[in-house]
């Protein structure tokens, strides 16, 4: 007979549920017994199984884009005033299960690029320092290997332009501020390589090469999420190291959506070493309604039965405090024109119920759903991202 669940918060259940992390992989899949749930007083409250609590609570949790917060002001008001950010707001996203965040600053561009991007990672660093107790910022591969046990977040500083390096030699200096992952490009073209919504991809220029081998050298992530498709295959041909797609889907579940990557682009990327985050915003997962888990799921499946499940991660592309669609109205229309188009925004930008804290435990769900070992959901959770970073920042 199945005990009625019990509601516990996530720190009542690391603390009772230590005993779990001694259970054997052959025993694993039989803990299922009881049942937990979690968030109660949340309107996202839900059961999930043992197994999937502790396979949250074990794995180091790393989602590759995945901003605090995108509706309403409260990330420039703790960035400008550190203070504002709470003890209540620690526990909300410390209780969601995610260990790392990998924020970064947006699509950064134009004349004022190279100074944004010292005011952003400035902010950021104050943020951090301002919390000792609570952040962590994760520079070295040492901390990767901390951050679970520790009870504090961590967040990687990163940018999804590269923009801001004026010249080669920014690179060592934005490293030296924290910086440890770049995208080499937005959506549009810059001095260093073309983005998605180009219509000529003219690939890694001359500029673009010399930086990308600077990044290499002082052991920075390359990204080419929004990268066209001849600058994505560039970057694995230029790079020494293992290349990221930290934000992607599979264009082979979605035809013609140019922000998915190509069958021949994931199998590049895994011979680089990368790791491909999958993104859980609604136009990346599938063309038309119903946009599902299982909809998402079949992105983790197509990646893991392409390349091997050691190249497959998260990458949310959203926040779990209401997303993309707590925004206001005014803010929703000023997404239009080309960008609205080239991205086949419908009614939502997020998938259901994802831009909450329960999305780690709705994900480890459904890949036990799936069939994958506790190993493999391990590795996808952010095992994969963990290993794949400590080896690009090992110099």
């Amino acid at each position: 007979m199945t005990k009625p669940a019990q509601s516990f918060s996530r720190r009542d259940l690391l603390r009772r549920t230590v005993a779990l992390a001694a259970v054997s992989p052959l025993a694993a899949p039989f803990v299922n017994r009881r049942r937990y749930e979690l968030f109660a007083e949340t309107p996202w409250a839900q059961e999930f199984s043992e197994r999937a609590v502790r396979l949250v609570r074990e794995a180091t949790v790393v989602d590759m884009l995945c901003p605090l917060k995108i509706a309403g002001d409260d990330v420039a008001g703790w960035m400008k005033d550190p203070s504002s950010f709470t003890e209540e707001d620690f526990a909300y996203y410390r209780d969601s299960g995610i260990d790392v965040f990998h924020p970064t600053g947006g699509g950064t561009a134009g004349r004022d690029t190279h100074e944004n991007v010292l005011t952003y990672l400035a902010e950021w660093n104050g943020f951090i320092a301002y919390h000792p107790d609570w952040f962590v910022r994760v520079t070295h591969p040492s901390h990767l290997d901390r951050i679970n046990e520790s009870g504090k977040i961590g967040v990687i500083l990163g940018l999804q332009n590269s923009a801001h390096f004026n010249d080669v030699d920014d690179v060592n200096l934005f490293f030296g501020l924290g910086q440890r992952v770049s995208q080499l490009t937005y959506n549009s073209q810059n001095r260093i390589a073309t983005g998605t919504m180009e219509g000529r991809d003219g690939g890694i220029s001359d500029f673009g090469e010399d930086v990308v081998r600077r990044m290499n050298e002082v052991g920075m992530a390359v990204d080419v999420s929004h990268c066209g498709d001849q600058t994505t295959l560039d970057a694995f041909e230029i790079s020494s190291r293992p290349v990221l797609i930290t934000h992607s889907n599979a264009r082979a579940l979605n035809p013609g959506y140019f922000r998915c990557k190509t069958d021949d682009a994931i199998r590049r990327m895994a011979e680089s070493g990368g790791v491909m985050g999958i993104t859980m915003v609604r136009s990346f997962v599938t063309a038309e309604e119903p946009t599902t888990l299982d909809s998402l799921l079949d992105h983790f499946d197509h990646v893991a039965r392409l390349v091997g499940v050691e190249h497959v991660g998260i990458g949310a592309d959203t926040d779990i405090n209401g997303g993309y669609d707590a925004s206001p109205p005014e803010a929703w229309e000023r997404i239009g024109g080309r960008y609205r188009a080239e991205y086949q925004f419908r009614d939502k930008i997020d998938m259901d119920e994802m831009p909450t804290q329960k999305r780690t435990y709705l994900l480890t769900e459904g890949l036990i759903g799936r069939g994958y070992s506790d190993e493999e959901i391990h590795l996808m959770l952010g095992e994969n991202f963990r290993r794949v970073l400590k080896e690009i920042w090992t110099v």
